[in-house]
C-alpha cells in the first residue's frame, strides 16, 4: 500500500471511530508506531482538524466530516458476500438492515460497478441452514438484543427452556451475543436465576428493551463458556482427528469445545464435557478417522456403544 492510499485509510478510521489509538493504526497498516507519528502529523500540516487525548489516542474535531469516499469493486463485492451471509445466519431484523444498507451502496456506484456487483450476484450462492422460528416466537430479536447491549439497558423475556419445556418470565441484563453451534446465543446476566445464563435467541418468545441501566459487571465470553464447564464437573478430553474430517466438524461447540492444533498427520481437538456418552456417540460418526488420545473412559464408552449398535443390528431389530 502506498503512503496516499495509507493516508485515506487513516482518515477513514478516525472518522469511524470516536477515539482511534495509534497502536491501532499501526496494527491495521502494518507500520511501526514512528511511522504512524509521522503520518498524523502529515495529515494536520494538510488542514485535517486533529486532536490528540493523552493515553487514549486521535480524534477528528468534533463536527468535522469528510466527504463520501467510493467504494472499490471488492469492497463492494465483499460487502455483498457479507450481506448473503447476514440474510441465512441471522433474523428478520438484521436481513432487513442488511437489504437497506446494500440498496445505498448499489445507489452510489458508478454504472460499470453497478454491472459487475450484479454478476457477482447472479454467480454466487451460500446454502446454509436458517435461522429457525418458533411458532408463536419473535423473528425479529437481535437489533433489540444489539441496541440494549449497546446502552447497556436491561431486557424483560419470556424465554423457552427446552429441558423442563417451561417458558419463564426473566429480567436480564445483556452482556454479550455469540453465534456458535449454528445459533445465535445472548450472554446475560439473570436476576432470576442471580448468575450468567446463555439464552439461544430462537428461544426467546418475546422481549422488551427497558431504558433503565445496569452496571457493567466484570465479563468475559471465553470465561463464561471455561467457569461454566468447569462447574459442570467437566472432563478434559483430546481427540486426533484426520484433517479432511477436522475440516468438516462444526457441532464440535455442542460437546464443550475450547481448542484445536496440529498434531503430526492430524489435528487434535480439545473439550471439556461432563457427558462423556454423548460425546462418544458424536465421535462414532466419524468412525476410524477419530482416535482418543485421552481420558480411557472414554475408550470404554466408545466400547459400550459400539457394541450396544452391534447388538441391535445383530438381532434384527428394525
Amino acid at each position: 500500500m502506498n503512503r496516499i492510499d495509507r493516508l485515506v485509510g487513516i482518515v477513514l478510521m478516525l472518522q469511524s471511530k470516536r477515539v482511534v489509538r495509534a497502536q491501532d493504526i499501526a496494527t491495521r497498516f502494518d507500520i511501526s508506531l514512528r511511522t504512524v507519528y509521522r503520518d498524523v502529523r502529515a495529515l494536520e500540516e494538510a488542514g485535517l482538524p486533529l486532536s490528540a487525548e493523552a493515553g487514549s489516542g486521535y480524534s477528528l474535531v468534533e463536527g468535522y466530516h469528510v466527504p463520501p469516499v467510493m467504494f472499490t469493486q471488492d469492497e463492494a463485492a465483499a460487502l455483498y458476500i457479507g450481506a448473503e451471509l447476514v440474510a441465512h445466519l441471522t433474523d428478520e431484523s438484521l436481513r432487513k438492515n442488511i437489504e437497506s444498507a446494500l440498496m445505498k451502496v448499489r445507489s452510489v456506484l458508478p454504472e460499470e460497478r453497478k454491472e459487475y456487483l450484479e454478476k457477482i450476484q447472479s454467480t454466487t450462492a451460500v446454502f446454509v441452514r436458517p435461522m429457525p422460528v418458533r411458532d408463536g416466537f419473535v423473528s425479529d430479536v437481535i437489533t433489540q438484543l444489539q441496541d440494549a447491549l449497546a446502552r447497556s439497558v436491561l431486557i424483560e423475556i419470556e424465554y423457552y427452556s427446552g429441558y423442563a419445556n417451561t417458558i419463564t418470565q426473566r429480567i436480564v441484563e445483556p452482556h454479550g451475543l455469540v453465534f456458535y453451534a449454528d445459533y445465535w446465543h445472548m450472554i446475560g446476566y439473570c436476576r432470576l436465576r442471580k448468575d450468567f445464563r446463555d439464552f439461544r435467541t430462537d428461544r426467546i418468545k418475546s422481549v422488551k428493551v427497558h431504558d433503565m441501566k445496569f452496571t457493567s459487571r466484570d465479563f468475559s465470553v471465553k470465561e463464561f463458556f471455561k467457569s461454566r464447564q468447569e462447574a459442570e464437573n467437566a472432563i478434559e478430553v483430546r481427540v486426533q482427528m484426520k484433517y479432511y474430517s477436522a475440516q468438516l466438524v462444526r457441532e464440535r461447540f455442542f460437546f464443550g469445545f475450547i481448542e484445536e492444533h496440529d498434531v503430526e498427520g492430524a489435528r487434535e481437538l480439545v473439550f471439556l464435557t461432563p457427558r462423556l456418552a454423548s460425546l462418544a456417540r458424536w465421535l462414532l460418526s466419524f468412525g476410524t478417522d477419530v482416535t482418543v488420545v485421552e481420558p480411557p473412559e472414554l475408550v470404554d464408552e466408545l466400547h459400550k456403544q459400539a457394541s450396544l449398535l452391534k447388538e441391535f443390528y445383530a438381532g434384527g431389530t428394525q
